[in-house]
């Protein structure tokens, strides 16, 4: 009788312990391509001219994917320089990405401008154009500055936002001096 019932107690345990029962547990909502290569956190990154600083953007994250020849950002700041490579404006966002070929900036998300001058430029996306040192978008903006407050739809300034021109403009009211 106990060999009975050892022989029946193997066949149990040989057919509870099957193959689908160790087999690991993937979890496949994530996608490989979308791992980084390379992780760097509290980051910076300086742009230069003919050894001219022009740029320096600071990350929380910077995650580099393979062969994508772009960097992704979350938590930006980038300040920009003059000729003099005097700062002349800061933009900061939550989140961004750089081309690695072009060198371009895009900034996405809760993105804020301030220039030295007093101009404030608030958007949800604007891309800075390395060869150009432009800031464009096609995107509502406002602008606030010590004289008016403009919003419209699409932007192009230069980097220290003193010249600059909104496409569609939507709104402008003077502000009072006090």
């Amino acid at each position: 009788m106990k060999k009975f019932l050892l022989v029946i107690f193997i066949v149990i345990i040989n057919f509870s312990c099957g193959e689908s029962k160790l087999k690991p547990q993937t979890d496949n909502s994530i996608n490989s391509e979308e791992i980084p290569d390379q992780e760097s956190k509290k980051a910076k990154i300086t742009f230069t001219e003919s050894g001219k600083l022009k740029a320096i953007l600071y990350s929380d994250v910077i995650k580099v994917l393979g062969n994508k020849n772009e960097k992704y950002l979350e938590g930006v700041i980038v300040d920009f320089y003059n000729d003099k490579e005097q700062k002349t404006s800061r933009l900061t966002s939550k989140k961004g990405r750089v081309d690695d070929i072009t060198q371009d900036m895009y900034a996405i998300e809760n993105v804020i401008a301030k220039s030295d001058s007093g101009v404030t430029l608030t958007t949800e996306e604007l891309v800075w154009k390395n060869k150009s040192k432009k800031i464009v978008t096609d995107k509502f903006v406002k602008i606030v500055s010590d004289k008016e407050i403009i919003e419209g739809y699409g932007f192009e300034s230069d980097q220290g936002l003193r010249n600059y021109t909104i496409f569609d403009i939507t709104y402008v009211t003077n502000v009072e001096k006090k």
